[in-house]
């Protein structure tokens, strides 16, 4: 509250506002270049939007709904975070461990393997419940529980402990906090002119309005369910063969689904990761940046930590100059994985300060001796946010305001265009190498993973688009009213067919990307930016080399680097040669 309190006196100080306004005004005149009259221009758009044109009694609404929605947000996360650690799956029968893989990570601890339990015992031991095991809604604990263990009925305990969330009407309970944030979202859209917030978010985006969206969505949904029914029929059919006698519901589709990959792919998770050590995928993340920009990474050991299990390394160009300071940090903190930036390039009177940039991952540590090895999923996490370190050590500009600026539906571009080179052959046969025997991935395998990249993309693309979906309908409201949270959000969902067998990826109640994050009215940029890395990916392999430096350079210069230097769209052209199409997204998803 105190640094929205802060900003807001800044975005509304007449004074200030009246000398932007002075030079907006006669900009034809000042004989300013393109980029000097663009950042003006978005200068004066940040202050109109923080409420600078309102009058005093607006100003002062403006002020109070902003105040009162960071302490709602840091309400709703605090009750997230209460309910998330409170939840606990105690199992005290070893029967009822069964079929779980020999690790949390898959990769085997020692020769009597286990190390999934191991860890929950562990769990067990630091909560007082030695002989025991714990497992928690954390999802490198929740995930492979419900995608391996046999025991159905705590499978389902797990699943709604994590789906019910902040919607157990106790004293953590989200659903009034969340109904607060969107009819004061609602009353901030109004006073800036828009009928919805929604619309208001968007205006600033590359979509530029909430049909754009919702058309877009609506063209990706269609393929996906049908695929997702595909998908469930599948599994149905598994289930019913195995003898069971019930239709398949939520908490099952992980189990069976990895039933289905075993059958259709022949291609287990373990099977993989002993030829994904934590280094060697690291390493294999450098080399492709050093093949496509000539980037190298030194390590450093002279540069202080925040956390003693944190690594430094010094970027540097082709030229052998410095492009800042990369920290890897890759152990669990907290949910999810992130880049932040210690400190932004930045050019004052012609001297360049360069970018201090940490990756935050959420590897759970070794257990004793043991390496770390990763999960697929782990794997192109690694590589999708060095995607967005690339992009703050690529970025330049005279002009903060535009300096690495992109808007927020194309900000996850450089990160998950990264991602396409970690599944590629030969990008898999140079990091790939056994933990143990050095051995390289082996071409079987290696064609696995390849066929396998559309396995449950029905599923996958469905919980998403169904998330991005309820999260702009909650923003499309155009008045303030009293909301029935659970009663909406089933209506929301109803409304698009989404099938009972799945949920959306978040419920409205641990929803924290759009109610204690920076994505409200936002969380489908994941899906348009995606749209744009497999576009911008296919005129790699198009080109017949994944490494073609011409293309990575343009992609460095217009996107990476100055990519907030003029309307999005033309700076992606600018690097493609055209406007970007839904078709390489959805045949890489197997969709179409």
């Amino acid at each position: 509250p105190a640094v929205t309190a802060h900003g807001d006196e800044i975005n509304m100080n007449p004074k200030l506002f009246a000398r932007i306004k002075a030079l907006y005004d006669k900009r034809e005149t000042l004989g300013l270049d393109a980029l000097a009259l663009r950042t003006l221009k978005l200068y004066y758009n940040d202050f109109v939007r923080g409420g600078a044109n309102l009058n005093d009694a607006d100003k002062a609404k403006m002020m109070q709904i902003n105040g009162e929605l960071a302490k709602l947000s840091l309400q709703y996360g605090d009750n997230l975070l209460k309910e998330t650690n409170a939840f606990t799956l105690v199992v005290d029968n070893e029967n009822d461990l069964v079929g779980l893989p020999e690790t949390l990570q898959h990769y085997p601890l020692n020769e009597q393997g286990k190390a999934d339990i191991a860890a929950a015992a562990a769990e067990a031991k630091d909560r007082g419940m030695e002989g025991k095991w714990v497992f928690t809604v954390q999802k490198p604990s929740m995930i492979p529980f419900l995608t391996y263990a046999q025991n159905r009925d705590l499978r389902e305990k797990l699943y709604k402990g994590y789906c019910m969330r902040g919607n157990n009407d106790n004293a953590n309970d989200n659903k009034a906090v969340l109904a607060k944030m969107v009819n004061l979202r609602t009353e901030k859209a109004k006073l800036l002119g828009f009928d919805t917030y929604a619309a208001c978010v968007v205006d600033v985006n590359m979509a530029k309005t909430p049909k754009a969206i919702y058309d877009f969505m609506g063209r990706v949904w269609e393929p996906a369910l049908k695929v997702a029914k595909q998908e469930l029929a599948e599994m149905q059919a598994i289930a019913t063969k195995e003898g069971m006698k019930y239709k398949l519901e939520s908490w099952d589709w992980w189990y069976y689904a990895e039933k289905l990959r075993k059958q259709k792919y022949d291609l287990d998770e373990s099977e993989m990761a002993p030829y994904l050590k934590l280094e060697n995928v690291r390493d294999g993340m450098f080399a492709v940046a050093n093949k496509l920009y000539g980037i190298t990474m030194h390590k450093r050991t002279d540069i202080p930590l925040y956390h003693p299990q944190v690594e430094t390394y010094e970027v540097k160009d082709v030229d052998g100059t410095s492009l800042g300071i990369l920290y890897l940090d890759y152990y669990s903190k907290s949910a999810g994985a992130w880049m932040t930036e210690f400190r932004h390039y930045t050019k004052v009177n012609g001297q360049e300060e360069m970018p201090l940039v940490s990756v935050v991952y959420n590897f759970s540590p070794a257990v004793g001796d043991a390496p770390v090895l990763l999960s697929w999923d782990d794997t192109e996490t690694m590589f999708h946010e060095f995607g967005h370190a690339l992009h703050g050590f690529f970025t330049r500009g005279d002009y903060q305001r535009i300096a690495g600026t992109i808007p927020h539906d194309m900000v996850e571009l450089p990160s998950q265009v990264m991602e396409n080179w970690a599944s590629e052959p030969e990008v898999l046969k140079m990091y790939g190498k056994h933990y143990q025997t050095g051995e390289t991935m082996p071409d079987a395998l290696i064609q696995k993973i390849q066929e396998s990249g559309h396995f449950n993309q029905g599923f996958a693309t469905v919980e998403y688009v169904a998330a991005a979906l309820l999260d702009m309908d909650w923003y499309s409201n155009t008045e303030v009213k009293d909301f029935d949270i659970n009663a909406f959000e089933k209506a929301s969902m109803d409304k698009y067919g989404l099938i009972r067998e799945i949920l959306p990826r978040y419920r409205s109640t641990y929803f924290s990307h759009i109610f204690d994050g920076g994505y409200s009215a936002g969380y489908y940029v994941y899906l348009w930016a995606e749209v744009l890395d497999a576009d911008a990916f296919q005129a790699f392999k198009s080109s017949g080399d994944i490494y073609n430096k011409e293309l990575a350079a343009k992609f460095r210069k217009y996107v990476l680097s100055e990519g907030g230097y003029a309307d999005p769209m033309q700076q992606y052209i600018k690097f493609r040669g055209q406007e970007p199409s839904e078709d390489p997204l959805l045949h890489k998803r197997g969709l179409k």
